[in-house]
């Protein structure tokens, strides 16, 4: 089978101009022009990011909430206008239920050392999927060894889709909480994340979204999902490392008690005791990642800008262009089927190990992941130890697609395959 051609996928998505906003896009490796498809791991920065939290750093640069000077008021108006924002990009009822944390990583661990401990004893049950991230495995993990749960798991079919009869049957009177991915990082699963909240709340299970590859991909709207906890990281959705967001609806974060003790999460504290600051203000303790959080506001508002419906079909041509190009390569294999996918995609090929076809790849100028993804499960699930994951953002091109076909074809050549 041929080749596809670029123009039977060309998008009408202003690619060239959104380019223009990515200075690290602009430079050559190795010798070749960079094309960063590593995107899954982690996004470049607009002009619009970087400047804004320069601007943070060279003019307003202060501790939030607790200063009268000029500096301090308005570095606590830029963080809490990005909090506001942070509340919009995913539709969530009051600014009060966004919490600013380092990443989804830390978003999990508070729900899991807070919400979990209150509400997780001996013999009781959680469940996850196969396709899990590590870092919605591991806490619940350790929350388990605390508390004397276990955990249960949906399993996946062979093209990486949850098996929905499956994952209904697994709830019973123990099952405390399921915790589930928007989107697999490793497959590109795009999980039917409403209907499994459906199931769940038909029986009184309340549910935590890991939505780290769904943020950046598609329109999320908390209160449509109906989701009990929603995380996000900002350096997924072209916003600075450091910092992400923890949704939780307001009722459940009030009755939670706080991850870390210190400062601006009190209202009052003497050696008898301490009355803790309201939500969401209880779960930052200590000096924020300001900088980070004004940067994470002007993020969302640029992918805002310019649609996420736009970005998701323009990933979508990408993905569809790239698939058919590699799916009649002899010796490659792609990992994750699935009938929904994000712009994603995980291949193995037959003689050569991932961080072989990440090395040449790097040789040839693209950037790719190598390795199993922090999602050892789903890696056992389809007998592979490591994949390549070519992920694409809003400013890749089908050019880049074919730079990664081409690249692809010369680790074929160097295997002789």
């Amino acid at each position: 089978m041929s080749a596809p051609s670029p123009t039977q996928f060309r998008p009408t998505f202003p690619v060239e101009r959104i380019r223009e906003d990515f200075p690290i896009l602009h430079q050559e490796v190795r010798g070749k022009p960079l094309v960063y498809l590593d995107n899954g791991a982690t996004v470049q920065k607009p002009n619009a990011v970087i400047d804004a939290t320069a601007r943070y750093y060279r003019h307003d640069n202060a501790n939030v909430h607790r200063g009268v000077h000029a500096l301090s008021e308005r570095a606590t108006a830029a963080y809490n206008a990005a909090r506001s924002t942070a509340q919009r990009f995913i539709n969530a009822d009051d600014h009060r239920e966004i919490v600013f944390v380092r990443g989804t990583t830390e978003a999990i661990n508070l729900v899991a050392q807070t919400w979990g401990k209150a509400n997780v004893g001996p013999g009781d049950e959680i469940i996850l999927t196969e396709l899990e991230h590590h870092a919605n495995i591991v806490p619940w993990q350790l929350l388990c060894e605390q508390t004397g749960a276990k955990l249960r798991v949906a399993p996946i079919d062979d093209r990486g889709d949850v098996i929905l009869e499956v994952y209904a049957e697994l709830f019973s009177e123990r099952t405390r909480l399921v915790a589930v991915s928007h989107v697999s990082n490793a497959l590109g699963t795009i999980n039917p994340i409403r209907r499994m909240i459906e199931t769940a709340h038909a029986h009184g299970v309340p549910v935590l979204v890991d939505g780290a590859q769904a943020a950046p991909h598609m329109r999320i709207d908390v209160q449509e999902l109906d989701c009990d906890f929603y995380a996000f990281s900002g350096h997924k959705v072209y916003g600075p490392t450091g910092i992400g967001v923890l949704y939780g609806k307001a009722a459940l974060l009030d009755a939670m008690p706080p991850y870390q003790g210190g400062g601006d999460m009190v209202r009052r504290v003497s050696f008898e005791g301490t009355d803790f600051a309201p939500i969401p203000y209880k779960f930052e303790a200590g000096t924020h990642n300001i900088a980070g959080a004004i940067g994470l506001g002007v993020a969302l508002d640029y992918v805002n800008g310019i649609g996420l419906e736009s970005i998701a079909a323009h990933e979508h041509r990408l993905l569809s262009y790239a698939t058919e190009a590699l799916a009649d390569m002899n010796g490659l294999r792609i990992i994750g089927t699935a009938r929904e996918k994000a712009g994603l995609l995980s291949f193995v090929i037959e003689g050569a190990h991932a961080h072989d076809i990440g090395t040449i790849m790097d040789v040839q100028g693209v950037a790719i992941r190598a390795g199993h993804h922090c999602a050892m499960p789903a890696m056992q699930r389809f007998g592979v130890a490591a994949t390549a994951r070519a992920s694409f953002a809003a400013y890749n091109t089908l050019e880049e697609v074919d730079a990664l076909v081409t690249g692809i074809t010369k680790v074929r050549e160097v295997f002789r395959l």
